[in-house]
């Protein structure tokens, strides 16, 4: 027997006349009441490209709905900017942000009883925020990716992307780029509405939720200023009804084997570490056990095929034009790597959405997609290190990696600003082990990515000759051999806390290790000197975070 649809709670009866008083007034018929009432989440807003035109697609998820037999609602959730706040103390409210957006999507489709529910997002943390929050309500859902952008043309014709113009920092601090080159750059870098081009977090996390089921397929290679994109959304919201009809709900979807197809997709693509965080939390609120062991386990089969920014050559644009992440999910699926039996959102399995779909193989001229049998890696590109520096584990993205070891002496900063100063200095020198503390979920607080800080690394030459290690996080777009995710945090006592300048680290990618070479009785020097410092912040989002986040090693959330 069909379940009792959860909009009757608010609209259903005599005493809830009021209630469709209020609906009337916003546009409500007679028998809208007898149709699933559905939640369209906007992340729309014109702070970044990445969300710009979202409110476009937001009504065609309304159309969508409509003729599948529902009706929706449009609310919006709040959404910063990771490209605009990094490098400055901004970035601080990213992570945050992310608990933030799954927080307000529950009050209000939780508040209104919303029979279903769709999300529309388009930046990195709103994405993990949408799926947060899909876990907790548990109805109905399916989520909307707004899309890639488009590549930028250089003044010598060459395709550039946000990563090129923080890079192009670094290159004329080291006198290798004009200021006119830069600005060149800037201007071009981002030439409309879409999310960041290469495989960075946003394009990441749209792959992962495609391949775990909870998006249609093509979501995240479709372009964001194309008409397939808007097409998809509308058929989204028409699937949502159908979805609803079936009582097919998050949890029947996101399982193990879906988290598994999700970090494969990651794994082959060669996603953002950033990954490992959202799918921490987005089990967790699915309540699916899940640890760093499962990223590690694998990473240790699953090959890197893509020659994808930051470590490659092309974007998203390209893999679209390729044939899309379905046409890699196909090979995936061929070569035993996807569960192909779990359940999705257009109600088939994963190998019914894929059946007409052809391999990437297929496409003999396509050059984005390396062979499986000649990958770009042949173990994952994202590993997970342990040692006395990180005993719960930290995270390293080691794709186009040559140098995958090194010993040096430590430069420690307390936080990304003095790094970034002694990086303007020229005071990194080849052979270093740059470590930024002090940026953990609770110690930033917010847990910062370093961007900045890595971006101008790499535009000084620097990038394959220094290691940098810290309790915050790493952009999508970073490369080189940097670790982050470091557990414990410095700000709760961990022994990146009490390391000093001139101490020798290594870090071992082959081994997976992150060690200081210190004697046991100077580490208890060390620890027994050391204070507990306050919180930063004393009030407001940031305090309220860092008094309830969990560990890194736990995916960072709050819930």
């Amino acid at each position: 027997m069909p379940t009792p649809r959860r909009s009757l709670t608010t609209t259903g009866g005599i005493s809830r006349a009021p209630n469709r008083a209020m609906l009337r007034a916003v546009g409500f018929h007679d028998d809208d009441f007898d149709r699933p009432m559905i939640g369209v989440a906007s992340l729309f807003s014109d702070i970044t490209p990445c969300n710009a035109h979202l409110d476009r697609l937001a009504r065609k998820a309304i159309e969508g709905i409509r003729a599948g037999g529902g009706v929706g609602q449009i609310f919006g959730a709040p959404t910063a900017t990771d490209g605009i706040m990094m490098g400055h103390q901004g970035m601080r409210y990213s992570l945050v942000s992310r608990e933030v957006i799954a927080d307000s999507i529950e009050v209000v489709a939780g508040g209104m009883n919303h029979d279903g529910l769709i999300a529309i997002g388009g930046c990195d943390k709103n994405m993990p925020g949408c799926l947060m929050a899909m876990a907790r309500l548990n109805i109905p859902s399916i989520f909307v990716y707004g899309g890639s952008i488009l590549p930028g043309v250089s003044a010598e014709g060459k395709d550039i992307d946000i990563v090129s113009i923080f890079e192009a920092v670094g290159q004329y601090q080291a006198n290798k780029l004009s200021e006119a080159g830069v600005h060149n750059i800037e201007c071009e870098a981002c030439p409309g509405a879409g999310a960041c081009g290469g495989m960075y977090t946003a394009n990441t996390m749209s792959s992962a939720i495609e391949a775990m089921g909870m998006s249609l397929t093509y979501d995240a290679s479709y372009p964001g200023v194309s008409s397939a994109k808007e097409r998809e959304t509308f058929l989204a919201g028409k699937a949502l009804v159908n979805l609803i009809e079936k009582e097919i709900i998050p949890r029947d979807i996101i399982n193990r084997k879906s988290l598994e197809n999700a970090y494969t997709a990651v794994l082959a693509l060669g996603g953002s570490t950033n990954a490992v965080l959202h799918l921490m939390a987005i089990a967790r609120e699915a309540e699916v056990e899940w640890t760093l062991a499962d990223f590690d386990r694998l990473g240790d089969k699953v090959p890197d095929l893509a020659d994808l920014k930051p470590s490659g050559k092309y974007v998203m644009f390209d893999l679209h034009k390729a044939g899309g992440t379905p046409a890699v999910m196909r090979a995936l699926l061929d070569a035993g790597f996807l569960h192909g039996d779990c359940i999705t959102v257009t109600g088939k399995t994963v190998a019914e959405n894929l059946k007409d779909v052809a391999s990437i193989y297929k496409n003999t001229r396509q050059v984005v997609i390396q062979p499986i049998d000649k990958p770009m890696h042949a173990k994952g590109h994202i590993i997970i290190l342990k040692g006395n520096l990180a005993p719960e584990g930290a995270v390293a993205k080691v794709s186009g990696l040559k140098k995958r070891s090194i010993t040096g002496p430590a430069k420690v900063f307390d936080c990304e600003e003095d790094c970034f100063q002694a990086i303007q200095a020229r005071d990194i020198k080849p052979g270093d082990i740059v470590v930024v503390r002090g940026e953990g979920p609770v110690g930033g607080p917010g847990m910062r990515e370093m961007l900045a800080v890595t971006a101008a690394l790499s535009g000084q030459g620097l990038g394959e000759q220094i290691g940098l290690i810290t309790d915050g996080r790493f952009s999508g777009g970073t490369r080189g051999l940097v670790v982050g995710h470091v557990c414990p945090e410095a700000w709760t006592g961990g022994p990146i806390a009490l390391l000093k300048t001139g101490d020798l680290v290594t870090i071992d990618a082959d081994k997976k290790e992150l060690t200081v070479q210190l004697d046991d009785a100077e580490w208890a020097r060390r620890k027994a000197a050391w204070k507990k410092p306050e919180i930063r912040e004393k009030r407001g989002v940031l305090a309220k975070y860092a008094r309830t986040v969990r560990p890194a090693s736990e995916g960072a959330t709050t819930g």
